[in-house]
């Protein structure tokens, strides 16, 4: 089968030092693209196994994994980049008419051909997981002054996504969704309820850096202590599958007024 490797591709974008020369660099962008995007239309094989591992259509790349959404690119130098969640790069290690070789952000190398045909099957269909209705309860019981007090927690799931963008050994990227929880806590003595209120990871705000949040849930609430002022909760907010959360003290006064702290 004859190969009509990216390289060739990428090589007339005219922002690959290594195959074009200062005046073709210099070259206008938009008379680059109109060239070269043309060529680069198609399915581009994996030359050891010739699984489909990308589709360029227009002047946008569609993975062959979860992610089918087009995203767009650049080559600056020996580096191209793709603009996805989290910016993906690629590391030219050689180009040539019919072929491209690049290292990976994890040291994987990987070498593509054009596919003869752009009817291929192409793309990986996911099923949707369906978000879990069971409500998780927590309770526990703590005395003081002489009187009991039990605090709950119920664990509700959400329909509210939190999506994380993996890279695996071929570079490609891997979407994997999760879904977030809402917290609802109350304190009771006796048959007396004291306190109650739904908590979610917006009310974090201040406490949790933003970057993580947005990749957080909101995993976990545990009574833990009673005092003259009021009532203690920890939360545990994680990002999934991994092991960084941060731990949030919600102490409520006896007006149910609520300061989060770490």
């Amino acid at each position: 089968m004859k190969k009509t490797g990216l390289g060739m591709l990428l090589g007339g974008l005219g922002m690959l030092a290594g195959c074009l020369s200062p005046q073709q660099n210099g070259a206008e962008k938009q008379d680059e693209n109109q060239e070269v995007i043309q060529r680069l239309q198609g399915i581009w094989l994996d030359d050891n196994t010739e699984a489909p591992l990308f589709k360029i259509q227009g002047d946008s790349i569609y993975y062959a994994s979860q992610i089918n959404a087009p995203m767009p690119f650049s080559v600056h130098n020996d580096t191209m980049t793709v603009y996805s969640a989290q910016p993906i790069h690629y590391f030219i290690e050689e180009c040539l008419s019919y072929s491209l070789r690049y290292r990976t952000s994890v040291g994987e190398t990987v070498s593509l051909h054009k596919a003869e045909s752009d009817t291929l099957s192409f793309g990986t269909v996911v099923p949707v997981k369906v978000v879990e209705s069971e409500v998780f309860e927590k309770d526990s019981v703590i005395f003081h002054g002489g009187e009991r007090y039990r605090g709950y927690s119920y664990i509700n799931p959400t329909k509210k996504r939190v999506t994380l963008v993996s890279i695996n050994e071929e570079g490609l990227p891997v979407e994997n969704i999760y879904y977030d929880n809402i917290i609802h806590i109350c304190v009771y003595k006796g048959k007396e309820r004291l306190f109650s209120k739904d908590i979610n990871k917006e009310m974090f705000a201040r406490v949790v850096p933003a970057d993580f949040l947005n990749n957080a849930i909101l995993s976990d609430m545990d009574f833990v202590k009673v005092d003259e002022n009021g009532y203690r909760y920890v939360a545990t907010l994680c990002i999934p599958d991994g092991a960084a959360c941060y731990n949030v003290r919600l102490d409520v006064s006896k007006e149910g007024s609520i300061v989060f702290s770490r």
